[in-house]
C-alpha cells in the first residue's frame, strides 16, 4: 500500500485537540488515512451491527435513516442493521448492498418516549449478550431520527467510543448538562467530567458495550428504587459511565450534528445529522 509518509513532526490538525489527556484519539477530518484502516480491518475480516430504536412515530425515520446508511456507512464492509420496533409489520424494504443485511427485532411499546430511552441500555445489554456476541464484532447504537450526510468508517471503531455533543464541546464543564443530584446514580459533580458526550451516537466491541449498557441499566434501576428520573434519562448515565470508565476514542461534533448548535468552522464535515422535526408531534402518548 502506497500513502504519504506520516511525519512526527507534521501536526495533522493544529486547530483542535486531537488526543485526550488519557491518550484517547479525538476523531476530526484530516486526522486519520481511512485507506490504512480499512486495510487492517478487513485483514481482520471485521463485521459491525448498527442498532436502532423505531417506536410509536419514530418508525417514520426509518427509510431515510437506512438509506442514507448504505450511501455513508462502513462502505464495503459486513453490516448488520437491528431495528428495534413495535411494529415490525411497518418497517420499509430497502435495498442493501452486499454482506448487508436489516434485522428486525420486536420490542414493546411503551407508554412515553422516555421510557423507550431509559429501556434501550437494558435491550440493548440483554441482545449483546444472547445473540449479538455471535453475530458481530463491533457494535454502533444510535438514534433513529438521524441520517449519514458523509462518510462515517471504521476510524470510529475501538473498545468503546462516545461522541462530543455538538451544543457542548466548547463549553465549560460546570456548564454540561449532567445530573447533579448526588443521590443519584448518573451524578456528576460540577468540578468534574471531561466533555459532554450525546446519548444518540456510541459504541465499541460486542464486549464493551455489554459493560456500558450493564452500567447504565443499572444505575437506572437504583435511581428507579428511589423514585429518581435522571435529567437526560440514558444520556446522563452514559455520561456517568464515561467519567469514571474513559472511552477508548472519541468522537468530534462532525458525527452528530444539529440545526440549533450553530456551524463552528472546525467542524470541516457533517457525518450524522439530526432531522428537524416538530418534537410534540411525535412524542405524544397516543
Amino acid at each position: 500500500m502506497l500513502y504519504e509518509h506520516p511525519e512526527v513532526m507534521k501536526l495533522t490538525r493544529s486547530d483542535v485537540l486531537v488526543l485526550t489527556p488519557w491518550l484517547a484519539p479525538i476523531i476530526w477530518n484530516g486526522t486519520y488515512n481511512i485507506d490504512i484502516l480499512n486495510a487492517q480491518f478487513h485483514q481482520r475480516g471485521v463485521r459491525i451491527g448498527l442498532t436502532v430504536f423505531a417506536a410509536k412515530k419514530y418508525i417514520q425515520f426509518i427509510p431515510t435513516f437506512l438509506e442514507s446508511a448504505e450511501k455513508f456507512f462502513m462502505v464495503g464492509h459486513p453490516v448488520n442493521y437491528y431495528v428495534f420496533t413495535d411494529q415490525p409489520n411497518n418497517i420499509p424494504n430497502v435495498t442493501l448492498g452486499e454482506r448487508r443485511q436489516l434485522i428486525v427485532l420486536v420490542v414493546p411499546a411503551y407508554k412515553r418516549w422516555q421510557d423507550v430511552s431509559m429501556r434501550r441500555m437494558q435491550i440493548i445489554r440483554d441482545y449483546t449478550r444472547e445473540r449479538f456476541v455471535h453475530e458481530v464484532d463491533y457494535l454502533v447504537c444510535a438514534d433513529v431520527d438521524m441520517k449519514f450526510t458523509d462518510d462515517v468508517g471504521v476510524e470510529i471503531l475501538s473498545e468503546v467510543f462516545g461522541t462530543i455533543h455538538a451544543c457542548f464541546f466548547t463549553a465549560q464543564r460546570k456548564d454540561f448538562t449532567n445530573e447533579r443530584r448526588p443521590e443519584s446514580a448518573g451524578y456528576v459533580p460540577f468540578d468534574e467530567g471531561d466533555y459532554y458526550y450525546t446519548g444518540s451516537y456510541f459504541g465499541g466491541s460486542v464486549e464493551g458495550i455489554y459493560k456500558l449498557t450493564n452500567h447504565c441499566h443499572r444505575a437506572m434501576l437504583a435511581d428507579k428504587e428511589k423514585s429518581i428520573e435522571a435529567l437526560w434519562h440514558d444520556e446522563s448515565y452514559l455520561n456517568r459511565y464515561f467519567l469514571y470508565h474513559k472511552p477508548t476514542k472519541v468522537l468530534s461534533p462532525e458525527y452528530s450534528c444539529n440545526y440549533f448548535c450553530g456551524e463552528p468552522a472546525v467542524v470541516q464535515k457533517k457525518r450524522f445529522v439530526l432531522v428537524p422535526k416538530v418534537y410534540a408531534k411525535i412524542r405524544d402518548k397516543r
